[in-house]
């Protein structure tokens, strides 16, 4: 009898499929496990495929070390100032453009800051159009922002003062060195902003001394050269020396595609020591005056074409018109000059002061500058045919 083949009921089937599909994952399992283990073996063998062990460095050099702590230590002080306007753009609508950004640092620990004054120069004098409305931001290290108002502005050795309101906080400072005793050939730090990079650190050295920076209205004596590099957003930032003083501020760069370049400048900080306490007690500068009324450059050397005036056409200096009293120049016996008739008298000629030539109104203003309110210093003057020196003390004109 043959045996007729039956099919498999349900129940049977569902059997004989899960047995033959566990042996399939079971497979599959054996050939990725083999493939592993072959790719562990491919990479143990081949140590590019591997990931390259550390080596480990010994400590910082010395020089690294002065660096990293120069950065640590100023940094706090170090501020970003970001200024803004406000522009109408409807009766309900008002919006905030960016305007320019700079960097500053901080003077005071109850929230006075230092910056350029071309940093904020904007905001001052209200270079905004329509119904513009400036506004000045500084930013902290720790990233929090505070509105600032303008204590007082010097542009004549690019100096500003902002004030915050810091609340009970006591603010970092920075050391004050001296510019007086500075050497070509120093390390200098630099930290700012360059282009919106708050937080920058620069390296270089004092590359030369003594130099003169024409700035809008006049000219800063004593600029530092440096080769640290300076790019713009670095304006109004410390420079600092090896003992992380504030030796500095940095104003300028020469160069003619506005890129560092290794020549940047930097006020002296005997300079800004002396400005910045005038322009937050005064909001101005206290800028030394002889206590003199000159004539006009123009004026003198139209006096000279007249025949018979008796100064030289080929002498160089500032007339006096007239001698303010109460003033140094006239307890110097300084003489001006009277056209009454009958009294007709030619007043000095300034041609000197401290044994620097003199030869116009521009002269005059640059060297006194040189000086503070209370110094006494030789000025020489030509007087019926010869010079005459005279000691003069020179005198602020907020005190006159």
């Amino acid at each position: 009898m043959t045996d007729e083949t039956q099919p498999l009921d349900d129940d049977q089937q569902r059997r004989a499929l899960s047995s033959g599909g566990g042996w399939l994952v079971v497979a599959l399992l054996v050939v990725v496990f083999a493939l592993l283990i072959d790719r562990f073996q491919i990479g143990a063998a081949n140590p590019n495929l591997a990931r390259r062990s550390i080596t480990p460095r010994g400590d910082l050099s010395d020089v690294e070390k002065t660096q990293v702590e120069i950065f640590n230590e100023a940094s706090p002080s170090v501020v970003h100032i970001t200024t803004s306007s406000l522009r109408r753009v409807s009766r309900f609508s008002v919006t905030e453009k960016s305007e320019g950004s700079g960097t500053g640092f901080i003077w005071s620990e109850d929230g006075f800051i230092v910056t350029n004054f071309h940093v904020i120069q904007g905001i001052v004098e209200g270079i905004v159009l329509d119904e513009n409305i400036g506004r000045l931001y500084v930013t902290l290290a720790d990233n929090t922002s505070h509105e600032a108002e303008v204590v007082g502005v010097e542009p004549a050795y690019d100096v500003a003062v902002l004030k915050i309101d810091a609340g009970d906080r006591m603010l970092k400072t920075l050391p004050v060195g001296t510019s007086s005793d500075l050497q070509v050939g120093q390390n200098v730090y630099a930290i700012g902003s360059p282009f919106g990079l708050d937080q920058t650190l620069t390296t270089g050295v004092i590359s030369g001394l003594g130099r003169e920076l024409q700035t809008q209205i006049g000219k800063i004596f004593d600029v530092i050269q440096t080769d640290a590099a300076i790019n713009p957003g670095n304006s109004g930032g410390p420079l600092l020396d090896s003992a992380g003083r504030l030796i500095g501020v940095n104003t300028a760069i020469y160069s003619p595609s506005g890129a560092s370049s290794g020549v940047g400048f930097a006020v002296p900080v005997d300079t800004v020591n002396r400005v910045v306490p005038e322009l937050i007690q005064y909001g101005v500068n206290e800028r030394p005056v002889l206590g003199v009324d000159p004539f006009a450059d123009s004026q003198f050397n139209m006096f000279k074409r007249i025949e018979g005036f008796p100064i030289p056409q080929q002498l160089q200096g500032v007339l006096v018109q007239s001698v303010i009293e109460g003033t140094g120049a006239e307890a110097a016996g300084m003489r001006g000059t009277n056209i009454e008739p009958g009294e007709a008298q030619i007043g000095d000629l300034i041609i000197g002061i401290n044994g620097r030539s003199i030869t116009d109104f521009s002269s005059l203003i640059d060297e006194t500058d040189r000086y503070e309110p209370g110094d006494t210093v030789t000025v020489t003057v030509w007087r019926d045919g010869s010079e005459v020196q005279l000691e003069v003390e020179l005198q602020s004109p907020l005190h006159e």
